[in-house]
């Protein structure tokens, strides 16, 4: 859901691309997104692209053709960041673990020694799974052999802890419109100061024009040279979604995220339901949900958009019919929206013939007044 105050961002009047203040709110953006990303990175800027330019930025710069690119595959993103690998000319290489699952310390630490990559990638948090992944042990590993790391943040950022500098991670991206509650058209990106000096380096030309990061620091820092016609109205909407993020407090968001999450997954157990990730390993705003035996996914989705006017999505990939894919994120982390979607699910499951031992709103109640509002 978008911030509603977004909205009203959206109606301002559009400046040139190259107006002094265009390149002000672009600040304004870069500044508020080093918190956000908790990094101290000069380079951090929005991408004119959706979470996906974002992938396309972090492999079309940093991954060389004929350069050993590992992925730490666990789900759709990660094949995707593969794919974009070996479209760039990478030896893209696999370490492949059930959609649903996560990697272990030993496991990484193993691959990466013996394969020596030029860059890892992994997804921090996996839209089509629901899982989480711890990010300091992977990086500790890949900058023992001289290795990049490339972290998918496009769920996490805004909901989560990313802990850019903490964690290590050379280059991560995400999106405007999961936890940043904005419209989707914007892909923040930050990059270490090591992975900068990678990149000014770097002898082959990145084949991708439009997101190739040395151009657009030309446009963004220092002569604000021409390089394409950004989309201004995303910017003051990214800008105020940050803003909104300030005022609440970065830590309040987090733990009022964290909060719903534990209040909805009390619910789903109350209801004789299950989680696909075990805990302590999945996003608290993108829960997945495992679909009870004898029940059509489908048909409950369906009777939840009709009904409630909520949408909730199916899994995909191996996953298809087999779980709830629930987004609990931004304006909607809170009590009411818990309780109503909770309320709207169980009577959905009921006319599916699903028999629903408890209520999910009590047990959702319960949390609520229980647990403390803190990460």
């Amino acid at each position: 859901m978008v911030e509603p105050r977004v909205y009203q961002a959206l109606n301002q009047p559009v400046v040139s691309h190259l107006d002094p203040y265009f390149f002000q709110v672009v600040e304004d953006c870069r500044e508020l997104l080093r918190q956000y990303f908790a990094t101290e990175n000069a380079f951090t800027l929005a991408m004119s692209g959706t979470g996906s330019a974002g992938m396309q930025t972090a492999v079309a710069n940093f991954v060389e053709p004929g350069a050993k690119f590992l992925v730490l595959a666990n789900g759709y993103f990660a094949d995707r960041m593969s794919e974009m690998g070996r479209r760039q000319g990478a030896r893209v290489s696999r370490l492949e673990r059930p959609w649903g699952q996560g990697f272990d310390q030993a496991e990484v630490c193993e691959v990466i020694r013996r394969e020596r990559p030029a860059v890892v990638g992994f997804v921090q948090a996996e839209t089509s799974t629901g899982v989480y992944q711890k990010s300091e042990f992977i990086c500790q590993a890949a900058h023992e052999v001289g290795a990049l790391v490339i972290a998918d943040c496009v769920t996490s950022l805004g909901a989560m802890p990313v802990e850019v500098d903490a964690n290590g991670i050379d280059i991560a991206y995400s999106c405007t419109q999961k936890g940043l509650s904005c419209p989707p058209g914007l892909a923040p990106v930050t990059v270490s100061p090591r992975a900068m000096e990678w990149l000014k380096a770097r002898q082959t030309t990145p084949a991708d024009w439009y997101l190739d990061l040395k151009l657009l620091a030309d446009y963004y820092e220092g002569a604000h040279r021409y390089h394409h016609t950004a989309p201004i109205s995303l910017f003051y909407a990214l800008r105020e979604g940050l803003v909104a993020i300030a005022e609440e407090g970065f830590d309040a968001r987090l733990a009022r995220h964290k909060r719903a999450h534990l209040a909805f997954v009390a619910g789903i157990e109350a209801m004789g339901l299950s989680m696909l990730v075990e805990e302590g390993k999945r996003i608290w705003n993108l829960n997945t949900v495992r679909v009870p035996p004898g029940v059509d996914e489908l048909a409950v989705r369906k009777r939840l958009l009709v009904a409630s006017d909520i949408e909730i999505l199916g899994g995909f990939g191996p996953l298809a019919g087999q779980i709830f894919r629930i987004g609990i994120m931004g304006p909607l982390a809170k009590e009411e929206s818990v309780t109503l979607l909770l309320g709207a699910l169980e009577q959905a499951l009921r006319e599916e013939g699903y028999q629903v031992p408890r209520s999910g709103v009590e047990a959702a109640k319960e949390v609520f007044d229980s647990q403390p509002a803190t990460v």
